[in-house]
């Protein structure tokens, strides 16, 4: 089990880093605090399973071929390359905005697919994979306030702090009866987004589908439009899922 925390913590590492994605024998050893015999044991059981690798010149390592081979296997097996994936890029074409699709994982939500806007020339830019605290975001509320009441307070009482839990569970109740959530400026300044939450066949929610867009000169009208164009695509898709909601 201590091997396998520590070779996550070496792969936590190489992948959180968006701009040094090389990284020596002895800088793993201290972001990790292993001693570097130790690191040097981890490293090349790694490198034999493919999870990392090795530039032979500059000894320097990175994230393996094996997390990209695992994980196209597991994209391909989503319901959304299928029957979502067709649909984001149609919502795209109409709203000319960039369309995500958000998968909740505990606290956090997880981005599992983009469509950029080719158009667009101000793009807002959320990479796949990243993951949001779920009480930040368009995505995030329109997925919490459409989980059991028990999972989503749970949630809630860990990254909501008391004194706002009410007001959050009120807003959330909003939202629920909308059918779409909404933000402006929560996670970065000058953008917003509107968000719908997506069910499944056994009526289980699975994610949300969300438009992401700049608000400098936003109308009302287009306000209105991109909420309305997100809320029929999330029950388009959640139909096309199953869904009988």
């Amino acid at each position: 089990m201590q091997t396998i925390d520590r070779a996550m913590q070496v792969i936590k590492v190489l992948a959180e880093n968006d701009i040094k994605k090389w990284y020596s024998i002895t800088d793993l050893s201290k972001e990790c605090d292993l001693p570097v015999s130790t690191m040097h044991r981890l490293l090349q059981s790694m490198i034999k399973h493919g999870l990392i690798q090795q530039d032979p010149n500059l000894k320097l390592y990175s994230m393996g071929n094996a997390w990209l081979e695992y994980g196209l296997q597991m994209y391909d097996t989503f319901d959304f390359v299928g029957l979502i994936r067709p649909e984001m890029e149609k919502l795209m074409h109409e709203v000319e905005e960039s369309v995500y699709f958000s998968k909740p994982i505990g606290q956090e939500a997880l981005v599992v697919e983009r469509i950029d806007c080719p158009h667009n020339p101000i793009r807002i830019y959320d990479q796949l994979g990243i993951r949001i605290p779920m009480n930040i975001g368009a995505a995030n509320k329109a997925m919490l306030a459409h989980m059991p009441n028990d999972e989503a307070l749970n949630i809630l009482n860990k990254l909501v702090p008391k004194e706002e839990l009410e007001s959050f569970l009120q807003l959330l109740d909003t939202i629920r009866h909308k059918g779409y959530g909404e933000s402006h400026g929560e996670k970065t300044k000058g953008t917003s987004s509107v968000a719908a939450p997506i069910f499944n066949h056994s009526n289980e929610l699975i994610g949300a589908l969300s438009i992401g867009y700049v608000n400098f000169n936003l109308t009302e009208e287009r306000q209105n439009f991109l909420t309305e164009k997100v809320t029929e695509y999330g029950l388009r898709i959640s139909a096309k899922l199953g869904s009988k909601r």
